[in-house]
């Protein structure tokens, strides 16, 4: 049996597969970007195939490097577990989006410490979809009209009842749907206004103000730049708080909702269960 390639080479092609970056890979792992780009470069030679493409703006990965990654993470994986399995440290992986971590997990997650102080939770905060095989991820939670593909369960977490909002001073203006014409409507990429517009029956082309991320329309309604269709979990604490009122009793009932998202034989699935019971627990 030939030998294993260097642990460390095999570590810094992971991580930059994972980053699709060598200055990303290398602050992951504490080590200069050069000693990155030079670690994949030896596997390489030492494998006789390139493993990325390397791109103005970053990397991309080949054929041969698509094939590696998926096993030699999973054997990354294992090792981890081993390690945590002997030392008794346990920890979870949560993907979710950057709107729903600012807005509703991280206020909450003390609570989830506080009751159990032995695990770990690392929360990935990104848009991009969770790969359960290779992200190292246990459980996401996505905002989706149709989020289970094969191999994984969703479970509903929010109803998918949207409200107006806006800050107190703007609400005082409004006392008719007719109203939000006059103002700027902050949207997001869901873009739920026209439809919105359209139930409470009325007409026109509105101002609009449009975010990539939803917690983005949320903070510009707050600082009073417009209203915005918020799905009502995420403004509940501005709402109870008195930062955002609600000035139309209309909401748009729509059936993109969010959902708690896992492999339907989860790599941990006591953990996976505890935080899924968990998230319920907090509606």
């Amino acid at each position: 049996m030939s030998a294993l390639p260097p642990l460390n080479a095999l570590r810094a092609f992971e991580a930059s597969a994972r980053h699709l970056n060598f200055r990303l890979a290398a602050e992951e792992l504490g080590v200069t970007q050069g000693a990155v780009a030079q670690q994949v470069r030896g596997l390489e030679a030492r494998l006789g195939q390139s493993l990325f493409d390397r791109l103005p703006r970053g990397l991309r990965l080949t054929e041969a490097g698509r094939r590696f990654q998926s096993p030699l993470r999973r054997a990354f994986r294992l090792i981890e577990e081993a390690v945590e399995d002997l030392s008794g440290h346990r920890q979870i992986t949560l993907s979710v989006t950057p709107s729903f971590a600012s807005k509703w997990l991280v206020p909450r997650l003390s609570d989830f410490m506080e009751k159990h102080p032995d695990i770990a939770v690392q929360v990935d905060a990104r848009e991009r979809l969770a790969d359960f095989r290779t992200d190292g991820v246990d459980l996401a939670v996505r905002q989706s009209r149709a989020p289970a593909g094969a191999g994984l369960k969703a479970t509903p977490l929010f109803s998918t009842e949207f409200v107006v909002v806006c800050s107190p001073a703007l609400g005082e203006q409004i006392s008719t749907a007719s109203d939000l014409m006059n103002h700027v409507l902050l949207s997001d990429t869901h873009g739920l206004w026209p439809l919105y517009l359209e139930r409470v029956g009325v007409e026109g082309r509105p101002k609009t103000m449009s975010f990539s991320q939803t917690s983005l329309a949320i903070d510009a309604a707050v600082s009073g730049q417009g209203l915005t269709l918020a799905h009502a979990p995420l403004v509940a604490a501005e709402l109870a708080s008195g930062l955002l009122v609600q000035p139309l009793p209309d909401a748009l009932v729509d059936d993109l909702g969010f959902y708690i998202v896992a492999p339907s034989r989860p790599r941990q699935r006591e953990l996976v269960a505890m935080m899924r019971e968990w998230l319920l627990s907090q509606i």
